[in-house]
């Protein structure tokens, strides 16, 4: 072995040496020769402005977000004004699963683009081998041949770009990764304000069932007393009874809606649940201050929605890897070298004259593979136009959530102020029912009829009004707020500044 080290260094020494440094010279000319299609953005497939809903939009959108920062620019601590609601979902950021998740997605992908580019490097090992073995010459003699040194195995030398199109197409996933942690913290976030504002309208209304329940139970106890005086008729008694088991059928449904918005809630914030954050059936507590937002322009999407950049980024990469399919179609480069010493003793591995390198340039070009690179290719190209359908589908879905939320800022402030004034009606019809029902004038059935009504209008307007801050809720997450905090928004501002 070492008489073959000495015979490559001594003869073929000089020749090789042009060689070898041509090659690298060569190779890092071409580094940058890549087949991957140049990129260009899909026009988006939506309108250049939002659908309109009637008169009102125009007036409610002009005067609701006058001066105000566009919802991916604004941190959900100042979109969100209840400070217990901020510090449930500061828990829910730390705790929940499929935030967490996401985080680890980022460093998985993260790693994957680490060894495509460390695909481009050589990789050199130490490598040390022996080998013992009875002499060819029926002397019975053993020889022995042992060698010690460095060995860079099979370096593909990237003529093409095959290796960088998959190390791009890598890092395009890589940045996927990161927008699609955004895009859960969006959900996130809220999810959690939405499941408090049901939960915080569930316990108004269980506590206004409750109330109902003690009125009908009173106004049961008196048809009793006067139906056993022989005053009123059986089918008053029943009327009452009826409207108590309806009272409370709709307490039992009450409790259930709470224990469910509970549970999700703890699902989402990942722990159990701080009974001091929970909200409390409150007047008072009605109006969760939520920060209004502009809606921008479509195109205004495309930079802030962070499901919309994700499907962008995965777009970049089935682009990339149609460079990759193109380059198998060039012949492969692959370069293997070793350094080190080589002896037909264990004693004599380090001594002088034992040195030596080998180098082995090898080319391969694809003649006949049966289609396999052509299959390839328009795989690679199948995967594009996927892609670009999938990116297309995140701003069509995208345009659609803003519209719909944009619809119901128009249209739910009407209906809540209308509602109102139906409930203070309903309030004051009930009122005079029971005064006349009372003096002898009308019949108890009236007094039923606008107890009934009285309910279910106060029932509605909680629901609409719940409707209503969902709605801003939708609209900040569909403008693609709700991914960056406070921190991160003032490193931002200090690093544009």
């Amino acid at each position: 072995m070492r008489n073959v080290f000495t015979a490559r260094r001594t003869a073929g020494v000089c020749a090789a040496r042009l060689p070898a440094a041509t090659v690298l010279a060569v190779a890092a000319l071409l580094a940058g020769c890549s087949m991957i299609p140049t990129y260009e953005r899909p026009a988006a497939p939506v309108a250049a402005q939002w659908p309109a809903v009637g008169a009102a939009q125009g007036s409610t959108t002009a005067t609701a977000t006058t001066g105000t920062a566009a919802a991916a620019d604004l941190p959900w601590q100042d979109f969100v004004g209840d400070a217990r609601l901020r510090e449930l979902v500061a828990l829910a950021l730390q705790n929940n699963r499929d935030l967490r998740v996401a985080v680890l997605s980022i460093e998985q992908a993260r790693a994957q683009y680490q060894i495509r580019r460390a695909d481009q490097l050589p990789t050199i090992n130490a490598a040390a081998t022996g080998n013992r073995q009875p002499a060819t010459d029926g002397s019975g003699r053993i020889s022995s041949a042992y060698t010690a040194g460095l060995a860079m195995a099979s370096w593909e030398i990237d003529f093409f770009g095959r290796v960088a199109s998959l190390k791009e197409a890598a890092l395009a996933q890589f940045l996927a990764t990161q927008e699609a942690r955004s895009a859960v913290q969006t959900s996130l976030v809220a999810s959690v304000v939405s499941t408090w504002l049901s939960l915080q309208t569930n316990e108004e209304l269980l506590a206004l069932t409750q109330r109902t329940l003690a009125t009908r139970d009173d106004s049961l106890r008196l048809n009793r007393l006067r139906f056993d005086q022989g005053v009123t008729s059986a089918l008053d008694l029943r009327q009452a009874e009826s409207l108590t088991a309806a009272a409370r059928s709709t307490l039992a449904q009450q409790q259930r809606l709470r224990a469910l918005d509970v549970n999700a809630l703890t699902l989402l914030v990942g722990q159990a649940l701080p009974e001091r954050l929970l909200p409390t059936p409150q007047g008072d507590e009605r109006a969760v201050a939520l920060r209004d937002v502009p809606e921008g322009m479509p195109s205004d999407l495309l930079e802030r929605r962070p499901d919309i950049r994700q499907a962008e980024q995965q777009l970049i990469a089935a682009n990339a890897n149609i460079g990759a399919a193109r380059a198998a179609f060039f012949p492969r480069i692959a370069l293997t070298a070793s350094a080190g010493t080589a002896s037909n003793a264990l004693s004599g591995l380090f001594k002088s004259g034992s040195w030596g390198w080998t180098l082995a340039p090898q080319a391969v070009l694809p003649i006949f593979d049966a289609g396999r690179n052509q299959a390839g290719l328009d795989s690679a190209r199948a995967g594009r136009e996927i892609a670009v359908a999938q990116y297309d589908k995140a701003i069509q879905s995208a345009f659609r959530e803003v519209a719909d939320a944009l619809a119901g800022r128009a249209t739910l402030g009407e209906q809540v102020r209308a509602q109102q004034e139906q409930a203070t009606a309903e309030a004051d019809r009930f009122r005079l029912a029971d005064l006349r029902y009372r003096n002898g004038v009308a019949s108890y059935l009236d007094v039923l009829d606008a107890q009934r009504a009285l309910f279910a209008t106060q029932q509605a307007l909680a629901q609409t009004q719940l409707a209503q801050r969902q709605n801003q809720v939708a609209l900040y997450k569909a403008l693609g707020g709700g991914w960056r905090d406070a921190l991160a928004s003032a490193a931002s501002t200090g690093a544009q500044n």
